[in-house]
């Protein structure tokens, strides 16, 4: 019986599945390596049959004679599939030195580079030892993790290999927005085709002038800030108060659009408009830490997200401005600052706001 199943045990699980379906073992494909290893010798026994003979008719187990190793893949920013191999000396290793279970270990390296992981973040898990493939339930998404294959042994640890770095994806959308787009039709309204059938200036216009008005139109679209919280985000301002601003009419082209005056004839006369201009700077200050850790600026707390990200918008004025970030573990025991300084100057501002504009001659 024990030749049985130690012969059986050296099958795949797939081999195992094969024999059991054929000597009727019920439910054989939900059952693990290690039931079925029994059951298998047990109907063997009883019909009193050749196992050599079924294992002759099967494809021999594939013999890998590479290293032991364990690889990590993220499924979802919930699950992760682990599968492995383990060289036939390192099994043999762990059975001469009292290996009881083989397991699983996970750890958060996040922005961990030298080879350790946060600290009161390892999960060991015990796997099936005739298993090669498992899923990992992941504690935090938007993390890198590692995974560790090793034996327990008693109270002391057996490691076998490492798996790489992979980072598990975040369960929401990002909330950043770098990209800023500004929309625009090239289909000509019927007004701005009217406009643009205005009798030509002496000087002849290149043949796509109307395209080039509407693109003009369209890439001077005013947008209007609207913060919420710390976010800030980009809207399209009144289209009206904006064609008043540029100068347009709603068609598109202005009064001394393409150089044209009120009789549409060519030439430039002397023009009275209000002109304005505003810029100013922001600084934004990001992170992450321990979700449990305590996080100040300044000595202000700053509230962290459940993945332990930070993020603050604050004005950037010209002067000096410092940020000394400090982030203190649950326990008080450990802590870790930064300190930011930065500088702004502004040697040159002629700018002023709209409601400062004062008509010009030009």
């Amino acid at each position: 019986m024990s030749q049985t199943l130690s012969s059986l045990a050296r099958l795949t699980l797939r081999q195992l599945r094969q024999i059991a379906s054929d000597l009727g073992v019920p439910l054989y494909s939900r059952k693990s390596k290690e039931t079925l290893v029994g059951e298998v010798a047990q109907r063997q026994e009883q019909r009193g049959g050749d196992l050599k003979a079924i294992e002759a008719e099967l494809s021999p187990p594939a013999i890998s004679n590479t290293e032991t190793r364990v690889v990590f893949l993220p499924r979802d920013p919930q699950w992760a599939y682990v599968f492995w191999e383990i060289s036939e000396e390192d099994r043999k290793r762990a059975q001469k030195e009292g290996a009881s279970r083989l397991c699983l270990r996970l750890a958060d390296v996040t922005g961990i580079h030298d080879g350790s992981a946060h600290p009161h973040t390892l999960q060991e898990v015990p796997v099936d030892s005739h298993s090669t493939e498992w899923y990992l339930p992941v504690p935090l998404c938007d993390r890198d993790y590692r995974v560790e294959l090793g034996y327990r042994i008693s109270n002391s640890w057996m490691s076998l290999a490492f798996s790489s770095v992979a980072r598990v994806p975040a369960l929401h959308p990002s909330e950043q927005i770098l990209d800023q787009f500004v929309p625009f039709s090239l289909e000509q309204s019927a007004p701005a085709a009217a406009s643009a059938q205005v009798a030509p200036p002496a000087a002849a216009e290149p043949s796509d002038s109307g395209l080039h008005e509407r693109l003009y139109q369209s890439a001077t679209v005013h947008f209007r800030s609207r913060r919420v919280g710390s976010e800030e985000f980009q809207e399209p301002g009144d289209s009206a108060s904006d064609s008043d601003l540029l100068g347009l009419s709603d068609s598109g082209i202005g009064l001394w659009a393409s150089g044209r005056n009120e009789s549409g004839l060519g030439g430039v006369s002397p023009r009275q408009r209000s002109f304005w201009l505003v810029a100013d700077a922001e600084l934004i200050v990001y992170g992450a830490t321990d979700p449990s850790a305590r996080l100040t600026i300044g000595g202000e707390d700053v509230p962290l997200s459940t993945d332990g990200t930070f993020r603050i918008q604050v004005p950037f004025r010209d002067g000096d401005q410092v940020y000394a970030i400090e982030a203190t573990a649950a326990d008080g025991e450990q802590k870790r600052n930064i300190t930011l300084n930065f500088q702004r100057r502004t040697p040159e501002d002629n700018s002023n706001p709209a409601s400062e504009a004062r008509a010009e001659w030009f």
